[in-house]
C-alpha cells in the first residue's frame, strides 16, 4: 500500500476537488480544511494561525493515518504550514512537496498587504471577489472555463473574510524573521524536498539558491500559472507522481 499523500491548500479555497484528487485513486489522499475554512469555517479568528495549524495537521494526521509517515504537499500558504509541519514533525513526513509554497515575505506579497487592511477592508475585498470570480480567475492568468468557474465560486466561499486576514498576518509573522530559512535549510537536510511551480509563475517564486541545489526534485507545469492545479490537473498530478517516485 502507497504511504498516504496529503494536499495542504493555501490561503484561499481547498484542494478538495475530484479533478486532482480522482488522478491518485486508489492510493490514500487527504486534503483536509484547515481551521477556519470549509467545515471549521467557524473556528474564531483568534485560533487560527500557522502554529495552530500545524497542530491541527498533526491531530487530523494521527486520526486518519496513526504514526505512518505521509507525503507532505503544501500550495503558497500551505506551503509554510507543510514545511513547519515537517521541521516540527520530522518523523511523521517522507517527502515534502512545496508548490509555489512561500520561501520569504517576497512571496507572501499578497499575504503581507492583507495583514496591514481592517477588518471592513478584507471582507469588503473578499466579497468583490465573490461577485466576480471570473475576474478573480483572470487576475491569477487562468480562464474562467464553466468548470473552474465553480471551483473558484466554492474557493471564495470557503472562508471567511476573518481568517484569511488572520492567516494573513501569521503568515508575515513566521515568514519574516530569518529563522525560518534556518528552519527550512533543516527540512531540506533531513527529508526529500520537491519544488513544483507553474511555468508562468515560476519567475516570480523566490527560491533560494541553496534550496535549488538541495531540492530532490524540481518541476514546471506548462501553461500554467500559481493555480496548476485548477489550470493542468492532470499535468500537476503527473509531476507530483514523478516527484515522489524519484525519492
Amino acid at each position: 500500500m502507497p504511504l498516504p499523500i496529503v494536499f495542504i491548500h493555501g490561503l484561499i479555497g481547498s484542494l478538495q476537488f475530484p479533478e486532482l484528487l480522482r488522478c491518485f485513486a486508489p492510493g490514500p489522499v487527504l486534503a483536509p480544511d484547515l481551521l477556519g475554512y470549509g467545515a471549521l469555517r467557524a473556528v474564531p479568528p483568534a485560533e487560527v494561525n500557522i502554529p495552530a495549524q500545524v497542530e491541527h495537521l498533526r491531530a487530523t494526521l494521527e486520526r486518519h493515518f496513526g504514526d505512518q509517515p505521509v507525503h507532505l504537499l503544501g500550495h503558497s500558504v500551505g506551503g509554510v504550514v507543510a514545511a513547519l509541519f515537517a521541521y516540527k514533525y520530522a518523523e511523521r513526513v517522507k517527502s515534502l512537496v512545496s508548490v509555489e509554497g512561500n520561501f520569504s515575505l517576497k512571496d507572501a506579497f499578497w499575504s503581507a498587504s492583507l495583514a496591514r487592511l481592517t477588518p471592513a477592508q478584507v471582507e469588503e475585498l473578499l466579497e468583490g471577489f465573490r461577485r466576480d470570480p471570473a475576474g478573480w480567475l483572470a487576475r491569477a492568468g487562468v480562464a474562467a472555463e464553466p468548470a473552474l468557474l465553480r471551483i473558484a465560486e466554492c474557493w471564495l466561499a470557503q472562508q471567511p473574510a476573518s481568517t484569511l486576514r488572520a492567516m494573513a498576518q501569521s503568515v508575515v509573522e513566521q515568514t519574516g524573521p530569518a529563522q525560518y530559512l534556518e528552519k527550512l535549510r533543516e527540512v531540506f537536510a533531513r527529508r526529500p524536498v520537491h519544488l513544483i511551480a507553474g511555468a508562468r509563475s515560476a519567475a516570480g517564486w523566490d527560491v533560494p539558491d541553496w534550496a535549488r541545489r538541495a531540492a530532490a526534485s524540481q518541476s514546471l507545469i506548462p501553461h500554467s500559472g500559481h493555480l496548476m492545479m485548477l489550470e493542468s490537473p492532470g499535468a500537476f498530478a503527473d509531476a507530483l507522481q514523478r516527484a515522489l517516485q524519484s525519492g
